[in-house]
């Protein structure tokens, strides 16, 4: 069985960032799924710990995962940046390395 190649600008990806209430990652979501930049998004509580500005913070978070082609990426990132709340947010993508070829082709026909 051969794989289906995926043309470059269809390759699914994840971008990733995180936001500090449920609100702001509802509209972060509807906002980037609405503009056709993700076909999904999904939101989910975590607990995170990191260091800023020379202190080590805890808090709730809201991680934001939107699934999108690699061709969406600047524009996504653009789309948060505009969006986000944080003095420095956290954007970071990766590549599926496996994906179900009609899952990619759903991704690729609802994220331009």
């Amino acid at each position: 069985m051969t794989a289906t190649a995926i043309p470059i600008a269809a390759i699914p990806i994840a971008v990733v960032t995180t936001v500090g209430s449920k609100r702001e990652a509802r509209k972060m979501a509807h906002a980037l799924v609405e503009a056709g930049l993700a076909a999904c998004a999904q939101i989910t509580r975590i607990d995170s710990v990191y260091a800023w500005k020379g202190a080590i913070e805890r808090g709730k978070e809201y991680r934001l995962l939107f699934k999108t082609t690699e061709s969406s990426y600047d524009a996504v990132e653009r789309a948060i940046r505009e969006l986000h709340s944080y003095e420095l947010p956290a954007i970071h993508a990766f590549a599926f390395e496996h994906i179900y070829p009609a899952y990619a082709e759903w991704i690729a026909e609802n994220a331009a």
